[in-house]
């Protein structure tokens, strides 16, 4: 396996978000494929850089790689990991994985669900990871482990959004 590199996330969220499609995000000893994401770029409406740069988005901001962790709803955490050049603005939202590895511990932290609904959520999945707002700022582990992203992937509209919710940035494993 091979960690990416700063470098592979250094491209636009629009290029980043099909090529990370199965390779494997890991926190700790949890570890899963990802299977699902969502790109915001800094003129997207409904990206929480599309305003410019806060305390809250600065992770956003780059370098890439970087985990941006927010909280959302009062409730729950979600995590993109920053894209484009440094300074930027833009990143991909992490939407779903399959569990791999810490089956255990991800059924510890969101409760006894069979393993394909730990983690098909945005905010499932940084739960079912441990990931709040101190994980925010790190740097992202996601390997490519020799599954090449799927050619083509399904592509659609974001959901859970008010703006911009017709723009085809979702990525998906068919």
């Amino acid at each position: 396996m091979r960690l990416l590199t700063p470098e592979f996330f250094a491209r636009d969220a629009m290029l980043v978000a099909p090529d990370v499609l199965n390779k494997r995000f890991v926190v700790g000893e949890c570890a899963g494929r990802i299977i699902e994401v969502e790109a915001y770029t800094s003129d997207d409406p409904a990206s929480h850089c599309y305003h410019g740069r806060t305390e809250r988005n600065a992770a956003m901001f780059g370098p890439p790689g970087l985990l941006y962790v927010y909280f959302t709803y009062g409730m729950h955490h979600c995590v993109n990991i920053a894209t484009g050049p440094d300074g930027d603005g833009q990143g991909v939202l992490l939407r779903a994985v399959e569990p791999l590895q810490g089956i255990d511990v991800m059924r510890a932290r969101r409760g006894d669900r069979p393993d394909g609904s730990l983690t098909d959520g945005p905010a499932k999945l940084a739960k079912a990871f441990g990931l709040d707002l101190t994980s925010n700022g790190i740097h992202a582990e996601v390997y490519d482990d020799g599954l090449a992203p799927p050619s083509p992937p399904l592509i659609g509209p974001r959901i859970g959004i008010t703006r911009a919710t017709d723009w085809p940035r979702r990525f998906r494993v068919p």
